[in-house]
C-alpha cells in the first residue's frame, strides 16, 4: 500500500490529530453549563463544505445557492441544464451527443478542472458513479430535477471533508423535504432548430405531521434530436478521403474509384478530384434523451430523541444517436474482381464509406437506483449521532445497428459480392453478411455504511465550541464489458476495451470549530482515505472567519485534496491497437525516409503503478453589506494539481524514448521494445501520473433587493468568474498558458433580475461568455479566435387565484448562435455553447 502525503500535510495532521484527542476528551458537563448559561439566538444548520451544525450565518468558505424559485424562472429540464449557465462551470460542460462513448452522459467541471475533479453530492453524499466514464465522476442525469429543492455550489476544495474529486469545488443537490399536498406540473419548449424541442412532466405529493414528512413523486423529461444538417453549419458538405478512393501506387496518394459515380447517395467529388460522402447530411449531432424518474423521500420521529429517514430514487434514461455510415479500409488482391489496376501483383487498398449498409444507429438504456436508510439520534443534550446505509445500482446498456465486420466485408468485395463501384447494388443478404449488431453491458454499484458523532464541547468567547468525527465504509464493484467483436478490433467505425473490477475505501474524519469571539473562528478539519487498490491519502484543510464589522466579513482557507484514479483505468483489460506513429529509427531499419508513418503493435494497459492525483490550495475574500439593500462578496483563489493522471500515448512513448531529456522518462509500468536494428516491436502504453496544473482567479457577487411598495420588489443578483491564470505543465515539461485561448474562456458572467408586482413576476436572465483568441500560428498569421457571446432568457409568471401558475417564456430570446470556428471535431464549441436558437416555452404548475 502507498500513502500519499507531504511533510507539510504530515505536520498538519499530526497537529490537528492532537487537537481532536484533547477535544473529545472534553467533558460534556462543561458543555452543558456553557448551554445553559447563554440561549442560542441562531438556528444550527448543516451547510454544504462542513458536515458541523452551526450558526446560519456568512461562513469561512464560499457557497453559493441556486433555489427552487431561481429554477423554476428558467425553462431548464434537467439538473445539468441549470448548471450548464453556472459562471463556475469555466469551459463548458459535458452533454448528450450522438457519436460520443458516453452519449447519455451530462456532467459538470468546475474551474474547468474536469468532471472527474468535480465532487457532485445528493444531500451531503456523493452522488452514483456513472459507469461508461466512470473516471467522469457523477451524471446528472440520473437526478431528477422535479426532486431538487436546491443546489448549492461550494467553489473551495473539501477533500478534508468529502474525500477524492474535491478539487475544484462541490456541487451539493438538496432534495425537497418539506411539502404538503400535491403539485401537478406540464411543460413545453419549443426550439428554433428543428428537432430540439422540450417537454417536462411532473407529479408531487406531500404530507407532515408533528411526528413526520413524507414526499414522493414522478417526473418525466425529454430533449429530441438535432440532425446536423439542421444546425448552423450542417449546410456545409462533410468532406472526408473515406468516400470512395484507392491508394494509387504510383501517385502513393488516394485517387477516386474509376466508373463510380460519386453524385448521390450522400457522395460528391472534392475540387482535388476525389470522391466524398457528405456525413453532415445524415449524422446527429445532438443525441434525444428522455428522462423519467420516480423518487420519495421521508422521515419519522420515532420518539423525543430518535429519527428514522429514508431516500429512494429510480431514474431511467433513454437516449437515441445517429452517426454517419461506416467508414473503413478494405484490402482487395490483385486479380480480384475489385482490383484497380490488373496483373500488377499488387493489392488495392479502398478508403471507402459503407454507405449502402445505412447509418450507424445507437440507443443507451440507463437505469439508476439510489436507497438510503439513516438514523438521527441526541444521545445526551451535548452529542449527536447520525448513521445509516446507502446502495447504489447504475446499469448501462448500449446497442448499435449498422456496423462493418471488416474480414467479411472484404471476403464479399474480393469474391465480387460487393461492387465498389455500385455498392448499392449489392444484394440485401450479402450486406447484411457483413453488418453486425454490436452491443456494451455496463454496471457501478455501491454499498456504503456511514455515521458520525456531533459534540458540543465548551463554551468559548464566540459562543460553543463544537466538532464532528466520523467514518465511512464504501464497496465498489464496476463492469464495462463490450461485445467480442469490438474487443477484438474487427469492427469497422467501433471499438472498445473492456474492463471492470472492484474496490473498497475506509474513511475517518474529523472537524472542529474553535469561535473565539462572535467576529472571530477557525475550523480545522481532516480526512484520512484509505483505498484497496492504490493506496491512501490524507486532506487537511484550515478555513478562519473574520467580522472586523458587522456589515463585513473576511474569510480565508488553505487546504490539500486528492482524485483518486478512476475504476475503469486501473482495471481497463490489456487492448491491441495498430497505432499510427513516426519513429525514425524504425523508419530507417525499414528503408523508409526517417520522416515515414507507420503502425506499431500497441499494448494498452492498466498501469499497476497509477497514483493519486495531489492537489493544494487556498482562498481568501471578503463579503460586505453596506447598505441593506445591497451585498457583496469577493474571492480569490489558487490551485495547483500535481501528478495529474493523464494518457501517455505511443508516440509520447517514443518521444520519451528518443529524447528524454526534452520529454522525460518513460512512467513507471509503460515500455517500448526495439530490435537490434530499431524497429519497434511492440509499445506499452497507458495511464500515468504526469504534469501540473495551476490555476487561479477571482469570484465576484453583488446582490441587489429593492422593496417599492406598492410598485412591488426587484431583485438583482449578479456573479462573475474570471480566470487569471490556467497553466498546464505537457508530458515534456513545457508550460502552456490557456486562459483566454480558444475553448478557455477567462470571463463567466451571470445576471438576473426579478420583479415581482402582485400576483405577476417578470425575469430577465443575462449569460455571459467571454470572447477566446489563440496565439499566432508559427508562420506568424492570427489564431482562431470568436468574440463575446451574451444570451437573454426572459419569463412571465402569473399566480392564479385558484393555486396555479402559468409561466411563458424563451430562453436565448435574442435568437443568438455561436460562431462557426471548430473544436474538438464539431463546428462550434458544444460544451460552452448550444445552437438551439431561441426556446419558447409554456409551463404550467398547479397546486392543491
Amino acid at each position: 500500500m502507498k500513502f500519499n502525503r507531504n511533510l507539510l500535510s504530515d505536520a498538519v495532521r499530526y497537529g490537528l490529530l492532537a487537537g481532536l484527542a484533547g477535544v473529545v476528551a472534553a467533558p460534556a458537563a462543561f458543555a452543558q453549563e456553557a448551554e445553559d448559561a447563554e440561549t442560542r439566538t441562531l438556528d444550527r444548520i448543516e451547510v454544504t463544505g462542513s458536515r458541523l451544525k452551526r450558526a446560519d450565518i456568512e461562513g469561512a468558505v464560499p457557497v453559493i445557492v441556486i433555489d427552487r424559485a431561481s429554477i423554476d424562472a428558467t425553462g431548464d429540464v434537467s439538473v445539468a441544464d441549470v448548471l450548464r449557465d453556472s459562471t463556475f462551470a469555466s469551459f463548458g460542460n459535458f452533454r448528450p451527443q450522438s457519436g460520443s462513448s458516453a452519449q447519455s452522459l451530462a456532467t459538470v467541471d468546475l474551474r474547468g478542472l474536469g468532471s472527474g475533479r468535480t465532487l457532485v453530492l445528493v444531500d451531503g453524499r456523493r452522488a452514483p458513479t456513472n459507469p461508461m466514464s466512470a473516471s467522469s465522476g457523477a451524471d446528472l442525469n440520473a437526478i431528477p430535477l422535479a426532486a431538487v429543492e436546491r443546489i448549492e455550489i461550494l467553489s473551495d476544495g473539501a477533500s478534508a471533508v468529502y474525500g477524492s474529486d474535491a478539487i475544484g469545488g462541490v456541487v451539493n443537490i438538496i432534495l425537497r423535504k418539506d411539502f404538503n399536498g400535491a403539485e401537478l406540473r406540464y411543460g413545453y419548449g419549443q426550439t428554433a432548430v428543428q428537432g430540439g424541442d422540450l417537454e417536462d412532466v411532473s407529479a408531487v405529493f406531500g404530507t407532515s405531521s408533528d411526528r413526520g414528512r413524507l414526499i414522493g413523486g414522478a417526473s418525466h423529461s425529454s430533449r429530441g434530436m438535432v440532425f446536423t444538417r439542421d444546425q448552423i453549419g450542417g449546410n456545409v458538405l462533410g468532406v472526408s478521403t473515406y468516400g470512395n478512393n484507392y491508394y494509387d501506387w504510383d501517385t502513393e496518394g488516394p485517387a477516386p474509384v474509376p466508373g463510380f459515380s460519386c453524385d448521390s447517395n450522400g457522395f460528391w467529388t472534392l475540387s482535388n478530384g476525389l470522391c466524398s460522402f457528405d456525413f453532415n447530411s445524415v449524422a446527429a449531432n445532438e443525441a434525444s434523451v428522455d428522462n423519467t424518474s420516480v423518487f420519495v423521500r421521508g422521515d419519522y420521529q420515532i420518539n423525543d430523541d430518535w429519527t428514522v429517514y429514508l431516500t429512494a430514487t429510480t431514474t431511467k434514461v433513454e437516449t437515441f444517436g445517429r452517426y454517419a455510415p461506416v467508414p473503413g479500409v478494405i484490402r482487395v488482391e490483385d486479380g480480384t474482381p475489385n482490383d484497380v489496376v490488373q496483373g500488377d501483383d499488387l493489392p488495392t487498398y479502398f478508403y471507402h464509406r459503407f454507405a449502402a449498409a445505412g447509418n450507424r444507429d445507437n440507443f443507451t438504456d440507463t437505469t439508476n437506483n439510489d436507497f438510503l436508510l439513516g438514523f438521527q439520534g441526541q444521545l445526551t443534550d451535548t452529542v449527536s449521532v447520525d448513521f445509516g446505509a446507502r446502495r447504489t445500482s447504475y446499469k448501462f446498456i448500449e446497442t448499435g445497428r449498422g456496423y462493418v465486420i471488416s474480414s467479411l466485408a472484404e471476403l464479399a468485395a474480393n469474391a465480387g459480392d460487393y461492387i465498389l463501384t455500385d455498392p448499392f447494388g449489392a444484394d440485401p443478404d450479402v450486406l447484411n453478411g457483413f453488418t453486425a449488431t454490436i452491443g456494451r453491458n455496463s454496471f457501478y454499484k455501491s454499498s456504503e455504511w456511514f455515521g458520525n458523532v456531533n459534540f458540543d464541547l465548551f463554551e468559548m468567547g464566540g459562543g460553543i465550541s463544537n466538532a464532528v468525527v466520523g467514518a465511512e465504509y464504501r464497496e465498489d464493484r464496476f463492469a464495462d464489458v463490450y461485445d467480442s467483436l469490438s474487443q477484438a478490433g474487427v469492427v469497422l467505425g467501433s471499438s472498445g476495451g473492456s474492463s471492470g473490477g472492484g474496490r473498497e475505501v475506509a474513511s475517518v474524519y474529523f472537524e472542529w470549530l474553535l469561535p473565539f469571539s462572535s467576529t472571530f473562528d477557525i475550523t480545522l478539519a481532516g480526512r484520512y482515505d484509505d483505498y484497496s487498490d492504490y493506496g491512501s491519502d490524507f486532506s487537511p484543510k484550515v478555513a478562519a472567519r473574520w467580522q472586523p464589522l458587522e456589515n463585513l466579513t473576511v474569510r480565508g482557507s488553505w487546504g490539500q485534496g486528492f482524485r483518486a484514479p478512476g475504476l475503469d483505468i486501473l482495471t481497463q483489460a490489456r487492448t491491441f491497437s495498430a497505432e499510427p506513429v513516426n519513429d525514425p529509427q524504425s523508419c530507417a531499419a525499414l528503408g523508409q525516409p526517417t520522416t515515414c508513418q507507420l503502425q506499431v503493435d500497441t499494448y494498452f494497459i492498466a498501469n499497476p503503478q497509477l497514483a493519486s492525483e495531489q492537489s493544494d490550495q487556498f482562498a481568501f475574500g471578503l463579503v460586505y453589506d453596506p447598505v441593506d439593500w445591497l451585498d457583496l462578496s469577493v474571492d480569490y483563489y489558487n490551485i495547483r494539481v500535481k501528478d495529474t493522471i493523464s494518457e501517455i500515448s505511443a508516440q509520447d512513448i517514443i518521444n520519451m524514448n528518443l529524447n528524454p531529456a526534452e520529454w522525460g522518462e518513460i512512467p513507471a509500468g509503460l515500455s517500448i521494445t526495439r530490435l537490434p536494428n530499431g524497429r519497434i516491436t511492440e509499445i506499452v502504453a497507458g495511464y500515468a501520473n504526469e504534469g501540473d496544473l495551476e490555476t487561479d482567479g477571482i469570484d465576484f457577487r453583488a446582490n441587489t433587493d429593492f422593496d417599492f411598495g406598492g410598485a412591488g420588489r426587484l431583485q438583482n443578483r449578479l456573479t462573475v468568474s474570471w480566470i487569471n491564470k490556467y497553466d498546464v505543465t505537457t508530458i515534456n515539461g513545457e508550460v502552456v498558458e490557456y486562459a483566454g485561448r480558444l475553448g478557455y474562456p477567462d470571463l463567466r458572467a451571470n445576471l438576473a433580475n426579478d420583479w415581482s408586482f402582485g400576483d405577476w413576476t417578470f425575469t430577465w436572465n443575462v449569460n455571459y461568455i467571454e470572447g477566446q483568441q489563440n496565439p499566432p500560428t508559427a508562420s506568424g498569421a492570427p489564431g482562431s479566435s470568436v468574440g463575446g457571446y451574451a444570451t437573454n432568457d426572459l419569463q412571465v409568471a402569473w399566480q392564479a387565484p385558484w393555486n396555479g401558475k402559468v409561466a411563458v417564456g424563451a430562453m436565448n430570446a435574442g435568437n443568438r448562435y455561436p460562431e462557426l470556428v471548430a473544436f474538438d471535431g464539431r463546428p462550434w464549441n458544444f460544451y460552452l455553447y448550444d445552437a438551439y436558437g431561441r426556446t419558447v416555452y409554456l409551463r404550467y404548475t398547479q397546486t392543491f
